[in-house]
């Protein structure tokens, strides 16, 4: 490589260095310093029963918004792949709106819904299913919720382009043989999109972790996930060491994460090319 081409390298890595490393080590290197053992604070924080409540509450509304959004994903996309390509680019189009909405708006929209004079409450209660209105908001159902409406594009859109590489003739050949539409879709389509659905999953599943703006809206102060008590340490109480803590935990679970299914993408992606 020529001299003057690794010049050009220089000003991005010192912006990575600059914009990305230093924060890093100014948000880790608070929480291994003081005069007590330099992991006490993450002993403190493993200690607390709820702290372990909000990990738990965030894996398990990823976990679940993953699972719904994969589950809607599929027969989606799987329409969507086989439209004409003028009704493909219409139907995208529309499928990515709640991604191109303001957050805000976009949860502020779901309040009116699920709120207790909301729509759903006023329907069901003008039809007589129930006496009173349900506790709908601030609930682990709406920040799910929430989360499965801003992420299922996301999905939507991974998958599709899986289903662009499918190979349709063992699908047909599957069903000259006399297979039933179910069992082509389980037995012959779904292993060849196995590492597209992997690939979404982690986007998924990493964005539900990682959100703010749909927990803090539609979650409130008694549904708190990891990302909202990072901004009540940081923010609301000034324990920025507290706050440090909890931001590495958040990133070495997303980390995790990402490094455990992306080992299952390599794997999935070796056998698909046997």
């Amino acid at each position: 490589m020529k001299r003057s081409t690794v010049l050009l390298l220089y000003p991005g890595l010192l912006l990575i260095l600059v914009l990305l490393i230093l924060p890093i080590l100014q948000m880790f290197l608070p929480t291994f310093t003081g005069d007590q053992f330099f992991l006490e604070k993450y002993f403190n924080f493993f200690r607390s029963s709820g702290n372990m409540q909000v990990i738990a509450r965030t894996l398990i509304i990823a976990v679940v918004t993953t699972l719904i959004t994969l589950s809607l994903g599929l027969p989606t996309a799987y329409w969507i792949s086989r439209l004409g390509d003028r009704w493909k680019k219409v139907v995208s189009i529309i499928v990515l709106f709640p991604i191109l909405t303001n957050a805000v708006v976009r949860n502020f929209a779901w309040i009116t819904i699920l709120g207790k004079n909301g729509v759903i409450n006023n329907f069901l209660m003008q039809v007589h299913i129930i006496d009173k209105p349900m506790t709908l908001l601030y609930t682990n159902f709406s920040i799910v919720v929430g989360s499965v409406y801003l992420f299922l594009p996301i999905m939507i859109t991974s998958l599709v382009s899986s289903f662009g590489q499918l190979n349709f003739e063992v699908e047909e050949a599957a069903s000259v043989i006399g297979a039933r539409p179910m069992i082509v879709f389980f037995k012959v389509i779904l292993p060849q999109l196995s590492v597209g659905m992997l690939t979404g999953s982690i986007l998924v599943f990493v964005g539900s972790l990682t959100a703010y703006t749909t927990p803090q809206l539609l979650g409130g102060n008694k549904n708190m996930v990891l990302a909202t008590l990072l901004q009540q340490q940081s923010i609301t109480l000034g324990d920025w060491t507290s706050a440090s803590v909890v931001a590495v935990v958040l990133t070495v679970i997303a980390v995790l994460v990402m490094t455990i299914m992306n080992y299952g993408t390599k794997l999935l992606d070796r056998r698909n090319a046997k």
